[in-house]
């Protein structure tokens, strides 16, 4: 069914698998597709558990969406989940130990859904795009190992719920001023 093209209020989670390219480098094809693939799902769980769309997979990172009623909330606790999950998976045995750890980062806000794509390719996938979907990527570029970093705004939104640390503020790309940023904690 295609979906309408709209203006919708969402919040947008990616999640990134940190120091997985190195591994690939070093590691079998096979074992690298497997472990990736055994990370994705351990999020994808969690990320449907609260009834979030699970938009892209991004080389070794996801993309997801959630709407809804609490949207940002339940991105914060998928995150929190996620980080949970993936911190307690085994060890990878190989030439090098390996123990996943994700970074993350999370924005509310306003952003544009519609099917996205080539005509021409006859490929249109229906995604999200906008301002929000850029920050998000922006905040988990900015996220070391096991961070959840939500802007000043999102944390305004959840302090009573969820434990934050303030990180001071960062310079994006493109944004002419540095945005004040904040680690979920629990």
């Amino acid at each position: 069914k295609i979906m309408a093209n709209e203006n919708i209020e969402g919040t947008i989670m990616f999640v990134d698998v940190c120091g997985f390219t190195k591994i690939s480098e070093t590691t079998s094809p096979d074992i690298v597709v497997s472990m990736l693939n055994t990370y994705f799902d351990t999020m994808v769980k969690e990320i449907m558990e609260q009834d979030g769309i699970i938009d892209k997979f991004i080389g070794d990172a996801v993309m997801a969406v959630f709407r809804g009623e609490y949207h940002l909330d339940r991105a914060i606790d998928a995150a929190l989940a996620i980080r949970n999950q993936v911190n307690s998976l085994p060890k990878e045995e190989g030439k090098e130990t390996y123990q996943p750890k994700v970074s993350i980062g999370i924005k509310s806000g306003e952003m544009i859904s519609g099917n996205i794509g080539s005509a021409t390719l006859k490929r249109l996938d229906y995604t999200v795009i906008g301002d929000s979907v850029n920050t998000a990527a922006r905040l988990q570029d900015a996220a070391k190992e096991n961070q959840i970093i939500i802007c000043e705004s999102c944390y305004k939104q959840v302090k009573e719920a969820f434990k934050c640390e303030n990180l001071g503020s960062i310079n994006m790309k493109n944004k002419s001023q540095p945005l004040t940023v904040y680690n979920v904690i629990e």
